[in-house]
């Protein structure tokens, strides 16, 4: 019985501590949870959206220059690009950038992606996304968009490095993570329909989309509050609201606000972001959203505007969420209906 009974303890004692460790009370979880910094996230932000990158209009010098900075944060923190890819970039032929455009020519422009590879399931993936691309300049005047989509950008930056720091502490996710940073999402979300169309990693193994889009700041409905608008949870699946609210309540307990998932909204946002690309494809996905403010589109979309509590707070949320989504004993269930 001793030669039976060690080992089964021993895997007992493994598992349970595999448990606690990627759990939301977890010693690996709050590490990572908390080295999303309000610092980190300014210091980047003000660099992303900074008139020096001449408000990142799809395929601009701008934007290739705030890519640059994205690929060198993500060197600095050793999180490297999918091998399939050979290098961070994946390039938007300019004959799809034209034949999807809202109007006007545009030249070819790249998708940036940053990987780590799951340490168990690595053939599923849950997608981070954002776009880094903006509206540039206008009779002379940058459009920095700090917040649309400086925010989520940052964002997305701030949690591959959480994800990493729990790597490097051997507590790596399970499922792989991608950060795919996507361009031309305002001439029509065409980065994202590439990436969709041109999946580096099967779309039949994603398992979740998580969008970020505008977290900086707040709309007339909300300011004062402590919340974010979350969009599409669960048109698509029934885990994916669950476990976002349970990532919520454990973390930082905001308000969320699911305005824009009723059908007969007039702004239609489920239909606005990257996440759509994904959900179309029957990819269940959310999309993180702080309103529509009076600098939306405008150019006193600045980095001095952003409320850094609230976007340290909701990129935590996405990362509590994602956490959840990458380390589960089993992928969500896809058991909706994308009717919209």
């Amino acid at each position: 019985m001793k030669n039976i009974f060690v080992p089964l303890l021993s895997a007992v004692l493994l598992t349970s501590c595999a448990t606690t460790n990627y759990s939301y009370d977890g010693r690996a979880f709050r590490k990572a949870y908390e080295s999303i910094s309000q610092d980190d996230l300014k210091r980047d932000l003000y660099i992303i959206a900074s008139d020096e990158m001449e408000g990142r209009q799809t395929g601009s010098e701008g934007q290739k220059k705030a890519g640059r900075y994205m690929i060198g944060q993500y060197q600095k923190m050793g999180v490297s690009f999918p091998a399939p890819l050979k290098s961070y970039y994946q390039m938007v032929p300019q004959a799809f950038m034209q034949t999807k455009t809202r109007g006007g020519s545009l030249p070819e422009s790249e998708n940036i992606l940053a990987y780590i590879p799951g340490s168990e399931k690595p053939e599923e993936l849950i997608v981070i996304s954002a776009h880094y691309d903006h509206v540039g300049t206008r009779d002379g005047q940058i459009y920095n968009g700090a917040d649309d989509d400086g925010s989520g950008t940052v964002a997305l930056m701030e949690i591959a490095e959480a994800f990493q720091n729990a790597k490097k502490a051997g507590h790596g996710p399970r499922r792989s993570v991608l950060f795919l940073h996507v361009t031309g999402e305002e001439h029509g979300l065409i980065g994202s329909d590439y990436y969709s169309q041109n999946p580096v990693f099967p779309l039949a193994n994603t398992v979740a989309n998580l969008n970020i889009d505008m977290i900086g700041r707040c709309d007339p409905e909300n300011c004062g509050k402590d919340y974010v608008y979350v969009i599409g949870s669960e048109m698509l699946s029934s885990d994916l609201k669950k476990i976002n609210v349970e990532a919520n309540n454990k973390t930082v307990k905001l308000e969320l606000n699911y305005k824009y998932d009723d059908p007969a909204d007039p702004q239609r946002l489920y239909y606005r972001s990257d996440h759509y690309n994904f959900a179309k494809h029957n990819v269940p996905a959310a999309f993180f959203f702080d309103g529509i403010h009076a600098d939306y589109h405008k150019p006193g979309d600045d980095s001095d505007k952003i409320d850094y509590v609230a976007l340290q707070k909701r990129t935590q949320l996405v990362f509590a969420t994602a956490w959840e989504l990458a380390n589960r004993a089993e992928r969500i269930v896809v058991d909706g209906k994308n009717t919209r």
